[in-house]
C-alpha cells in the first residue's frame, strides 16, 4: 500500500483527496499538512511513496521546490495538484521532477486518474496540453511550443506581469530586484515573439484560457 503525503493550504482539498484515496484500498494517507516549513520534517522522518503538492502553500519556494525535494528524496513521486493551470506550470513541473501535474478544477476521475498513473511509475500531463506542445499548427498551439522553452522563473515573472503585478511587486514576490524583472521581462518578449508586456499579457492569458479538461 503507497504511503500518501498530501500538503496543501485548503483544508477542503486536504479532506477531499483524502477521502478520495481511502476509498480506493490502495493508498494510505500517513499524514496532511499545510506549511512548507513542516513539509521537509514530514519527508525526513516519515516513508512517504506520494507527495500531492500546492505549489502555493506559505513558506514553499513555489515550483522550484519540487527540485530540492526531489534531491533529497528521489524516491518520491511528485504530483503537483494546483490552483494554477497546467499551461502555466505542468512543464516546468515536470522538468524539475514532478511525475504529474493537474489543476484543480480538473475532474475527481482524472484526479485519481493522474494519482493512478504515476503511482505507477508513469508521468501524468493534460492530455490536450500534450498534442499543443508537439504541435505547431496554429497561433496558440505555436505559442504553447516556444511556452515549453522557457524557463520555471520566466514562467513565474510571466504569471505574474498576467495577474497585474507591477515590476516592484514582481521583485519583492520572488525575492529579486527589479532590474532582473526587467531583464527577464526582454527576455520573454524575445521568446515569445512579443512587441510588447500588452501582447506578453495576452499570450499569458490566452494559454490559461485555451485548457481543457
Amino acid at each position: 500500500m503507497d504511503k500518501v503525503l498530501i500538503a496543501d493550504h485548503h483544508p477542503i482539498t486536504r479532506k477531499g483527496i483524502a477521502s478520495i484515496l481511502n476509498t480506493e484500498g490502495n493508498y494510505e494517507i500517513i499524514s496532511t499538512l499545510s506549511d512548507g516549513n513542516d513539509l521537509l520534517k514530514v519527508l525526513t522522518k516519515t516513508e512517504v511513496d506520494i507527495l500531492i503538492l500546492e505549489i502555493d502553500i506559505p513558506n514553499l519556494n513555489s515550483i522550484t521546490a519540487i527540485k530540492a525535494i526531489k534531491r533529497e528524496f528521489p524516491h518520491v513521486k511528485i504530483l503537483v495538484l494546483s490552483c494554477h493551470p497546467e499551461e502555466m506550470y505542468a512543464l516546468s513541473a515536470i522538468k524539475y521532477g514532478a511525475a504529474g501535474y493537474v489543476s484543480k478544477t480538473a475532474s475527481i476521475q482524472r484526479v485519481l486518474d493522474a494519482i493512478n498513473q504515476i503511482q505507477r511509475g508513469g508521468i501524468y500531463l493534460n492530455e490536450s496540453l500534450s498534442k499543443r506542445l508537439i504541435s505547431d499548427g496554429n497561433t496558440t498551439q505555436g505559442l504553447a511550443y516556444k511556452y515549453m522553452k522557457l524557463s520555471s522563473r520566466e514562467i513565474e515573472v510571466l504569471n505574474l506581469l498576467s495577474n497585474g503585478k507591477r515590476n516592484k511587486e514582481i521583485a519583492a514576490n520572488l525575492n529579486i530586484n527589479e532590474k532582473t524583472v526587467s531583464t527577464y521581462k526582454m527576455r520573454l518578449l524575445k521568446k515569445l515573439e512579443a512587441q510588447n508586456v500588452a501582447e506578453l499579457i495576452k499570450h499569458a492569458r490566452l494559454l490559461q484560457n485555451t485548457t481543457t479538461i
